[in-house]
């Protein structure tokens, strides 16, 4: 029998939204893994919204969750926008033209040291620059971070580390504030923070830039066979032959615009679309297994009908179809992220389900 440590890997997180034009589903879900097995889902908190947001819109969507590796402290993110169940919402924007252009420019924030404990939302406005001035930004939607080490010199005041955040944004320009630029579209930009407020965020600028729409960017970061840090990246092109593809860089400094990326794979997801259109999948969610070689890809079959699984033993060589047999997850489960927990971690939660959510943290 092998002996299990409690900081050893075992279960994961994820977090998501559901589609529901009827109410008022755009809140934050979470779903326990079924053991160790990383394509087997149960919801907790017995299928309730475990997080609400009552600022901004009062909707949230496309959660990520992401932990800093130094301090322990996890921080969701997710996008301020809510499209459905308008009673009591206070998104008056009515079709995705206004909401892309004019949208929310703020991200939503929780943190928790617990997993089960979480603080209250907070705002994080993605068009400050650091500096007092804004950028021009369209709605800013699609978050997520990753978390680099050494970002910052030796010797800097907070410490070396720092997350690098992106997202998805129409970029105006400065003297562009009613935003009425027809050419303009959207790309994937970046900006720094150590914590997800606004006083250690500045905007960095330009990720992806492809000259047409490009959103949904989720990214993992393993270790190529040379032994370097290769950082793959998943992103969705809304441009005129709209695909998911996947591509990668061992470039330490992978979100500079000089970085080189070569594409992998594209058309990703396009059979679990009855005529295999590729532009019928989006929302991405890439994470690695814990426990084998294998890397798994979530993607959102829209409008309605949520993550199908695709697998992976070598992401170089790209992703295949994962048998549904094998794939168990709640319908309509749409565009989120995936933790890997510790056993204590795992057990904490399931001991903990049916009161995660806001209140006093621990």
């Amino acid at each position: 029998m092998v002996n299990m440590s409690n900081d050893d890997p075992y279960g994961y997180l994820l977090v998501h939204f559901i589609e529901d034009p009827t109410s008022y589903a755009e809140r934050i879900y979470m779903d326990l893994s079924v053991g160790d097995n990383p394509n087997s889902w149960r919801p907790l908190n017995g299928g309730v919204p475990v997080l609400t947001s009552h600022v901004g819109t009062t909707g949230s969507r496309d959660p990520y969750v992401v932990r800093n590796p130094e301090t322990g402290c996890i921080y969701l993110l997710a996008t301020d926008l809510r499209v459905f169940g308008k009673e009591g919402g206070s998104d008056r924007i009515e079709d995705w033209y206004a909401r892309s252009h004019q949208g929310s420019t703020n991200l939503l924030v929780w943190q928790t040291d617990d997993l089960v404990h979480w603080s209250d939302v907070r705002l994080l406005d993605v068009s400050d620059r650091g500096d007092g001035s804004h950028a021009q930004l369209g709605m800013a939607w699609a978050p997520e971070a990753t978390w680099v080490p050494d970002y910052y010199p030796q010797g800097h005041s907070g410490g070396s580390g720092a997350f690098v955040l992106y997202w998805s944004s129409k970029l105006f320009a400065d003297d562009d504030s009613g935003h009425e630029d027809p050419t303009v579209h959207d790309r994937v930009l970046w900006g720094v923070t150590t914590d997800f407020t606004q006083e250690t965020f500045s905007l960095g600028g330009v990720f992806i830039d492809r000259g047409h729409d490009t959103i949904d960017t989720t990214m993992l970061q393993l270790e190529s066979p040379s032994g370097a840090k290769r950082t793959y990246r998943v992103t969705k092109d809304n441009g005129p032959d709209p695909n998911i593809w996947l591509d990668a860089t061992d470039d330490p400094h992978w979100w500079l615009p000089q970085t080189r990326w070569t594409v992998l794979q594209e058309r990703i997801g396009a059979n679990w679309i009855e005529d295999n259109n590729p532009a019928g999948v989006e929302g991405p969610a890439l994470f690695a297994s814990h426990s084998d070689p294998n890397v798994y890809l979530y993607v959102d079959v829209i409008p309605s009908i949520g993550y199908r699984p695709m697998v992976g033993s070598d992401p170089d060589r790209g992703f295949e179809y994962m048998a549904l047999d094998d794939f168990h997850m709640r319908a309509h489960t749409k565009h989120g992220g995936v933790l890997s927990l510790t056993r204590a971690e795992y057990e904490r939660l399931r001991s903990s389900d049916g009161i995660i959510g806001t209140g006093t943290r621990r």
